[in-house]
This record gives C-alpha cells, sequence and structure tokens, in this order.
C-alpha cells in the first residue's frame, strides 16, 4: 500500500468521478439499539447530503500511511467458511443489497466497538474500472481490472453545541434548538486493500483518526485482522520502556532518551546513501549499538532489549517511528540558547576583565593587572573592612538579604 494508491482512490471520491452505487447504514445509541435503517442509491442523494457523505468517505482514505492508515492483513483461519474475510467478500458480492447479511455486519459492529455515546455505521460499495497505465504514467485506454470494494466509516454523533438562535415561528431570538450531529469517522476501513493499482483480498486498509488509539481489540474482533500498531503507539511503548528501565528516580531519564533519539536519528542521517528496499527497523544489534553509545549497559540495557523483543515479537518497528520529532527540534533550540547564553558570559568576563587594567596618569595601560577590583556603591564603601582570619588577610563586605552581587559578570544573590 502506497501514497500513490490511496491518492488514487481518494481523487474519485469526488462530484464528477465518483460511481459509488449504494450507501447504507446504522444509527446506533448509548445502548446498542438500532435506531434507524438507512439505503440510498448514492447517486440519487441531493447536493447537500451527497457531499457531506462524501467527505466522510474521504475522510477513511486520510492521514499519514503507518499511523493513521494500516493495511491490515487477514490470519489464514478468517479466510475460510465462516471467518471474517468470507464474509465482507459475500457482502460485497451482495452489493449491499442483502438485508440479512447488513444486519449481521452491523450486530458485528455493536458488539465489538467499544463508544461510550451514539454513532452511525456508514457502508459504501464501488467498483472502479482500474485504467491500464504506461511506464510514463500515461493513461491507456483499456482496463487492467475492475476494484470492486467496501468501504466503511463509523461516526461519532454528538448533540450540538447550546447555544441561543432567532426562533422563525416565534419572531425572537431564544434557545437554539439541540440537534444530533454526526462528526468525522473515528474508525473506518477499505475492503480488498488496494495495492499496486490491484485488489488484494487477503488484506484491508484500516483507518483510526487518533493514532494514540488504534482500537486493537475491535480489530481483532469485528474485523478478524491481526492488530498492529500506529507509529504513534510504537514511539509511546519504545519511549516508556526506555523510562521503566532507567528507573523513575533517574531525574536524567528524560534526557538519556532525546540522546538515544539523537542517535537513532544520526543512524538513520548516517545511511541515507544507502538505498532501501524498505525502511531501516529497529533491530537487535541496532538497539544495541545505541544503548552502548548513551553509555546504558548492564542490567538496564538487557532489560530495554528484553521488553523490546517482546513488545515487538509481531514485527520490528521501523526507526523513523520512535523518533519525536517535535521534542528532538525543542532540545536542539534549547541547546543553542544554552550556547549563546554561556557566550554572552564569556563576553562580560572577558569585559570585566579588561576593567583590571590600571591607567596611568596620561590614559595608558600598563601590563599589571590588580588581582581584585571592588566597584561598590558610596555609601557601602565605609562598611568594607578587613580581618585577620586563621592567620590570613580577608576582606569583609556585610550584605543584606535583599543585595545583588556581580561578580565577573555573573549576577547572584546572597
Amino acid at each position: 500500500m502506497t501514497k500513490k494508491d490511496i491518492l488514487e482512490l481518494k481523487r474519485r471520491l469526488s462530484k464528477t468521478e465518483c460511481t459509488i452505487t449504494k450507501m447504507c447504514g446504522c444509527y446506533v445509541d448509548a445502548n446498542r439499539n438500532k435506531v434507524v435503517k438507512i439505503s440510498e442509491t448514492f447517486l440519487n442523494l441531493d447536493d447537500e447530503e451527497f457531499y457531506k457523505y462524501l467527505e466522510i468517505a474521504r475522510k477513511c482514505l486520510s492521514g499519514t500511511i503507518g499511523n493513521n492508515l494500516l493495511k491490515l492483513e487477514f490470519p489464514l483461519i478468517e479466510e475460510e467458511a465462516g471467518g471474517k474475510q468470507q464474509f465482507l467478500l459475500g457482502l460485497r458480492a451482495s452489493e449491499l443489497k442483502n438485508e440479512d447479511l447488513l444486519d449481521r455486519f452491523y450486530d458485528l459492529i455493536i458488539e465489538h466497538y467499544e463508544f461510550a455515546g451514539n454513532y452511525l455505521i456508514l457502508l459504501f460499495h464501488d467498483t472502479y474500472d482500474v485504467i491500464t497505465k504506461t511506464s510514463d504514467n500515461m493513461k491507456i485506454d483499456e482496463s487492467e481490472e475492475v476494484y470492486d470494494y467496501l468501504l466503511c466509516a463509523i461516526c461519532p454523533v454528538c448533540l450540538s453545541k447550546p447555544g441561543l438562535g432567532y426562533r422563525e415561528e416565534e419572531n425572537r431570538i431564544g434557545a437554539r434548538i439541540r440537534d444530533w450531529v454526526v462528526g468525522a469517522p473515528d474508525v473506518g476501513f477499505l475492503f480488498p486493500a488496494f495495492s499496486e493499482r490491484s485488489s488484494d483480498i487477503h488484506a484491508l486498509t484500516y483507518y483510526v483518526k487518533d493514532a494514540k488509539d488504534s482500537h486493537p481489540d475491535f480489530v481483532q474482533d469485528a474485523l478478524g485482522c491481526g492488530s498492529k500498531r500506529t507509529a504513534t503507539e510504537q514511539k509511546q511503548t519504545f519511549h516508556s520502556i526506555v523510562k521503566k528501565a532507567l528507573g523513575p528516580e533517574s531525574e536524567d531519564s528524560d534526557d538519556m532518551l532525546l540522546q538515544i533519539q539523537e542517535s537513532l536519528q544520526e543512524k538513520i542521517s548516517s545511511d541515507e546513501e544507502i538505498p532501501f528496499e524498505e525502511e531501516p527497523v529497529l533491530t537487535p544489534e541496532v538497539i544495541e549499538e545505541v544503548l552502548s553509545e548513551n553509555g546504558i549497559t548492564g542490567e538496564k540495557a538487557r532489560i530495554i532489549q528484553a521488553e523490546v523483543s517482546k513488545e515487538f515479537e509481531n514485527g520490528l518497528p521501523e526507526v523513523k517511528n520512535l523518533i519525536d520529532e517535535k521534542a528532538l527540534e525543542k532540545n536542539a533550540r534549547e541547546k543553542e540558547e544554552e550556547t549563546l547564553r554561556l557566550q554572552v558570559q564569556e563576553l562580560q568576563r572577558e569585559l570585566v576583565q579588561k576593567t583590571f587594567l590600571a591607567k596611568d596618569e596620561e590614559g595608558n595601560e600598563p601590563n599589571k593587572i590588580y588581582d581584585v577590583i571592588l566597584r561598590v556603591k558610596p555609601e557601602k564603601a565605609s562598611q568594607i573592612k578587613s580581618e585577620i582570619i586563621a592567620g590570613k588577610k580577608y576582606l569583609v563586605i556585610p550584605m543584606e538579604e535583599n543585595e545583588h552581587i556581580n561578580l565577573n559578570g555573573i549576577n547572584t544573590q546572597v
């Protein structure tokens, strides 16, 4: 599944290109009751409804591949009679005209979709005559295959916000009537998957709005596919493993995590010249090398390596997915600011040192540099005294709580 494949399908979901034949749906309340079912010939819808439904369908093909869009494969058992893949194939073959199959599908979603509120299940059926393209992307007026597919969207339905509005019947301003509004899809799927401009009945393309929660139980129980973490979930899992191994008492665990991410980023950058068929993944060798580079050895390194192997036993994560780009950018800015601050302090010290050079009567600077130079307010000068302590001579300067000191260009308070 590539971005090009997704865009090819998404471009068709427009008024001029759309060929969706049928749309069915079921509105479910918070108690999991079927409130109403719909069945529409899609192209016969009024424009206002047509565009709203089309926008929902397009949303299920939006987002980042690997994060919001995941290609999920069916295990062999689900491709046998009675399996989820076989059921979806039957639903597709019915072109959404079989009420019994539709009810079974709605029941399957209702049983396994965990949502505290009302929602709308939408199911679209479409066929796409995939036109042959040459190597230079020019279209040839002949078909490679007919891509026959289902597109499902599950959308939360929430009450509109309270407010004031014009009540036409009463000719006055009053409380606005609140109604139930269909929101953007929370989850959805495309079946079969569309890979390399062809139908892949052994997989589906799964959409999730919030990449922090891919609803793995829903994926396994309702769709019958093996769950897969989003890139965001992979990053959260890896970061949690590292911080837990370093220990909650470790004050520099955040800094160490940033250093590990920097090492991973450098590893990707250093390998840019090497052509990869796929993105580099976090192999045991890579994690061992990165931990060693950052001084994490012994028991802590062993724990991290073991937990990474356990959590990602079904598939190693891509290295790029484990890097928080925003955090690294922020850390780089803070380092740059700290460097500038130190440079300013150094310049201030150099400036103060220059004032140590005493000038003779003609204003020329001799080679002698005083060991101590004091600049104080006139009222403070009379308070300075010298004392012999433990055989050594000291200058004693009394200080009040709210008084500040500038020592060689650095401000401090006592």
